[in-house]
Formats: structure tokens, sequence, C-alpha cells
């Protein structure tokens, strides 16, 4: 019997969903989402959900009740009620959903009782980005014109699509045509922040929000298909830098550098090239954090210490002074930083499209004050949250010597796949992340499968049943086996990109390698592998069949990213080893050295 704790670090099993066929055309009904449309064996369309997000855009997960499934053996039909509770109110959605040899369609009437509150309520499609970036598509608008278009290949940072009514596009052989309905509907890039998909939503984001949806409204999504004629068009892929495997960074607040200093060991066993060093100048003075991370740094005299500051830059402030001041607080702790990565307080927030943006000093003036404060030291750029945050702002990487950002594979969706099938755009966010920093250093900040801070609500979620949830800053696969198995697909998928420093997890708390009773997680066995790569060169990696290969010289890394065991390596559900290469091409998938 499976042990679930050891592969996810909870008792509570992933989701199951049914898989629904009709002639060619089959998806998969997982709690009321349909997923993995597929015609004809090709993929047409991720997802299609009804979906509730709360004031902090986490996603209510709903009571499912009534749920009927018919399938007459032609067509397949299923009907069920969400009920949303939102507080002071509820949303209940009925929904009904058939699937049919030549299209699908998906309705659905929801009735709010009570204060209801939310940033968004309704239909989201999700087309997959393999074989779509960058690829044609028409869209057909409220007003009756069509657009004639590509997917962006380079991740959008605003909106590619407005004022939907229709998208079409290729899938294999067949023209895939989604049409909805019911309320405006416009199109983000999902890749940025790690989901493999290109969303189509109701509610414009230059609407306000949070809002209070109508008593009753009613959306439908129809996809239909037919086949295509002519070649399809060449499919677009981020470009690879074959170099050296980066070096291996661990996050440290200065409470984690105090505990470190007590018990070196965890360090030591670990073996990482780098320490980033979080300090936060707009809670108070960093001096005290500073003190700690210095005497750290005095057991561990070889390991570089970043700096990663955060600093308050109000718009009419001295920068001078204020950055004057945090290198004299560097001075008078000892500590001697490796690098210094700056960015102002006011854009740990995202700022959405049709937002106004916060007040800050110019960038250029931020970096050109920093660099005279910290004369001689390597200047980092970009944001300690994630790619979006500096896609929308590019100008964060102003003339830095290096530019910096994080992941989080939970902003959108948390269950298993979900997480699993970010890996897909990790490729697409540093290709898009090497156009900002162009020959520029390019570190991968923070990528852990918990959120550390909520850039889109004042909080990160609460998860006090240890479940799969969107935007927790605690999530219980960091304590199985899963997190090990999706960290090297995160350096399998990285490895090609140029990133010159990574960060998978932190040393101590809910993102860290080693627990608050001091035991060890099974993600350590392997950030430890592969801290000690560092600068070996890549020789192969990729991400193919539910597995993760990395081979760099003679060090050959594979994980099973599937929850079943691998009759072909032998690896049980989310399980990596180290050793031999194999040839995974072979029909006999013989070990070769």
């Amino acid at each position: 019997m499976m042990d679930l704790r050891a592969i996810y670090g909870t008792d509570i099993p992933p989701v199951q969903g049914r898989r629904l066929v009709a002639g060619d055309a089959a998806v998969t009904l997982e709690r009321g989402q349909l997923r993995h449309l597929t015609v004809a064996g090709a993929e047409a369309i991720r997802a299609v959900s009804f979906l509730v997000r709360d004031r902090d855009w986490g996603t209510v997960t709903p009571r499912i009740d009534d749920l009927a499934i018919t399938e007459d053996g032609t067509n397949c039909h299923v009907t069920y009620r969400a009920i949303h509770d939102m507080g002071g109110g509820q949303l209940v959605a009925d929904i009904a959903l058939t699937l049919r040899p030549d299209g699908l369609e998906a309705t659905v009437t929801a009735r709010c009782t009570g204060q209801v509150w939310t940033n968004r309520a309704g239909f989201t499609v999700l087309h997959p980005i393999t074989g779509v970036a960058g690829a044609p598509v028409r869209v057909e608008h409220a007003d009756g014109h069509v657009t004639d278009g590509r997917f962006p290949d380079l991740i959008a940072p605003w909106q590619p699509f407005k004022d939907i009514t229709g998208l079409t596009h290729r899938a294999g052989d067949a023209m895939i045509t989604c049409r909805l309905d019911g309320d405006v509907f416009e199109m983000e890039d999902q890749r940025q922040w790690g989901d493999a998909s290109f969303k189509t939503y109701n509610r414009p984001l230059s609407q306000p929000w949070p809002y209070r949806p109508d008593p009753v409204f009613a959306q439908g999504v129809r996809v239909t298909w037919q086949p295509a004629t002519g070649l399809a068009p060449p499919a677009w892929r981020p470009a690879q830098q074959p170099g050296a495997f980066p070096q291996t960074a661990l996050v440290l607040t200065a409470s984690d550098a105090e505990r470190a200093a007590r018990t070196p060991a965890d360090l030591r066993a670990i073996g990482p090239s780098r320490i980033l060093c979080h300090l936060d100048a707009a809670k108070g003075p960093i001096g005290p954090d500073l003190r700690r991370f210095a005497q750290l740094q005095r057991q561990f005299p070889d390991l570089a210490m970043d700096l990663e500051l955060i600093a308050r830059c109000p718009v009419d402030g001295d920068l001078d002074g204020e950055f004057a001041a945090h290198a004299q607080a560097v001075r008078d702790a000892g500590l001697r930083a490796a690098s210094v990565m700056v960015t102002p307080a006011v854009d740990r927030q995202s700022t959405p499209p049709g937002s106004d943006w916060p007040p800050c000093p110019p960038i250029p003036d931020i970096h050109a004050a920093a660099r005279r404060a910290f004369p001689g030291l390597p200047l980092g750029g970009g944001v300690t949250s994630f790619f979006p945050e500096l896609n929308r702002k590019p100008a964060l990487a102003g003339d830095a010597d290096f530019v910096t950002h994080g992941l989080c594979p939970i902003v959108h969706a948390a269950d298993d796949l979900s997480v699993v099938e970010t890996l897909e755009a990790v490729p697409h966010i540093l290709a898009s992340g090497r156009g900002i920093a162009g020959g520029r250093g390019y570190r991968l900040g923070p990528s852990t499968i918990a959120m550390r801070q909520n850039p889109y609500g004042s909080r990160t979620i609460p998860n006090p049943d240890h479940d799969r949830v969107c935007m927790t800053d605690d999530d219980p696969r960091q304590d199985g086996a899963f997190a090990a198995a999706w960290t090297l697909g995160l350096a399998a998928a990285i490895a090609g990109a140029g990133v010159t420093v990574w960060t998978p997890a932190a040393l101590y708390g809910p993102r860290g390698l080693i627990r608050d009773d001091g035991t060890v997680r099974p993600l350590a066995a392997l950030v430890t592998a592969l801290a000690a790569c560092a600068g070996l060169r890549v020789t192969d990696a990729g991400i193919r069949d539910g597995r993760a290969t990395l081979t760099l010289d003679q060090h050959h890394f594979i994980a099973n990213l599937r929850a079943v065991a691998d009759d072909v390596t032998g690896l049980d559900a989310f399980a990596w080893r180290r050793g031999a290469a194999w040839d995974l091409h072979s029909p006999a998938a013989t070990p070769r050295s």
C-alpha cells in the first residue's frame, strides 16, 4: 500500500479524476473541472473550470453536491452543484457539462446569497503551451470583428487578447474553436506565474475588485472541432544555453542564521555555495539582523553571503542617506557581503493590469544610490517575489550586474498534477527573463512549492488541515518525496537557461530542508547532491514521459514525476536517484555507463 505521508507529507490522498470518452474526444473530470481535453490524441484544451476567488485571490474550494454522471454510449453528461462559502454569504453554482464526439459544452447558473465579495467568479478556459506558444490563433470579439494573431512566444506581461467571444487554434490535425458567453472575457499569459497554460477568464482586471456579483448570473463555454487543412506551423521552443550547472543557495532569515550558528552541522551537511540573507528594511533597522548573519559567517568564512535587501525608498526620501545607513550597518556588523540585491518595498506587491502604480523613486536613482553606498559590490536588481512582478516592471532590473526573481508553483492551482505541470513553463519563464537580463548574470531566487510572501493579497493562505492549498506558506509536500522529485524537475528545467545561482529551499521553516525538531526532510539529500555539482557541465537535461533527467558530466540524476511506479526505471512514485545514466529511448531501457 502507498505510504501517503512519505510521498506527500499528508494522509490526504490526491484527487482521482474520471476519464470521459466520446468518439475521438476524451476529457478528465476532477472535482467538477474538466482537464486535458484531447481530440484524436492531441491535447486541445488544458482545462475548463468554474472558479471563485476570494479577496486575496485565493481559490475558494467548493463543496460538490448532487454529482450525476451519465454515459449513453455516445455522449457523456455531468451535472453537479458547487457551494462556495464566502464568509458572510454563499455562491451556489449549478453546472452542466456535456462531451460529444464533435464538441464539449459547459454551462452554469449561479446564485448569491448574503454578503458575497469576490475578485473573480466564472468560467476559465486554459489552453496548453506546448505547441501553442507562438502559434496562430483567431480571436472573435463582442463587436463582431476578428483578429488573426498569435499566442505569445516570450511571456506577455499584460493580456495578449481582450474582449473575447471566441478563440480558434490548431491541435494536432484538428482546428479547435472555443466560444464564451455571459460576460466579458480576456486572456492572460499564465506562464509568468509558472502555469503551463494561457488562461481566458471573465471580468477584465481593469474593472474594480473585489466586487459583488449579480444575485443570479449565467455563463457558457462551447468547444467544437473540425479537421484542419494544410501543414501545422512549427512550434516555438525556448532557446537553450548549454553551460554549467548553477551554484546552489539557501535563503535564511536572521533567526535562521542564529539557529544555524548554534547548530553549524546543519549547514555543513548541506554544503551550499551561497546564503541568501533576507533583510527587510521596511520593518525597521537591519543592524540586529546583520549581526546574526555576521555571527554565522564567522563559522563559515568561505561561504558567500548575498544580501537580499528590501529598501524603504519613500518617493520623497533621501536615497543616498538610506543606503549609506544600510552600508554602515553592514560594516558595523563586520559582515563581508558577496553581493547586494536591492528592491523597493512597494514592489513586493503586484500591480495588476488597470491598477495605478504605487509611488516609487525612479529605479535608476535607487540603483545609483546603492552603488555609491556599496562600491565594488555586485549589485542585483529585480524582485523578491515572482516573474510577473519583474515582467510587468522590467525597469526593476535597471543597470544591475545581475537580475533575479523567484518561483512558486501554487499561485493558481495546488493539486499534484498542476504543480508538476509548472515544470513545463519554467523554460518559458527563463527565456523571457533572459530577454530582460540580457547578457548579465541571472539568478533564480527562492523557488519552493509553498509561497513565502503573497504579492497578490494581504497574506498567504492559512493551511490548518495540511492540505494542498493555493498560495499557502506551508505546503505538506515539502515533508515528502514529492518535493524532492519536483525540485529535481526544476533543476532539469533550469539547466539549459544560463542561470548562475538557484535557491531551491530555505534551511529551516516550512520551506526548509530541516524541520523544527531538527530532523531532515527528504529534499535535503537531493539539494546536498546538487549543491556539490556546481560548475559541472550540463550534458543532458529535460522532462520527458513523466521523468526528469539531469546529467552533469558523469553525474546522472533521474526522478519519477508520476503518482505511480515507473516500470522502466524501477522508481516508486515521486522517487529519485543518482547513478548510472539510462538510455530511456531503448526498448529494454538498459543502464549505460
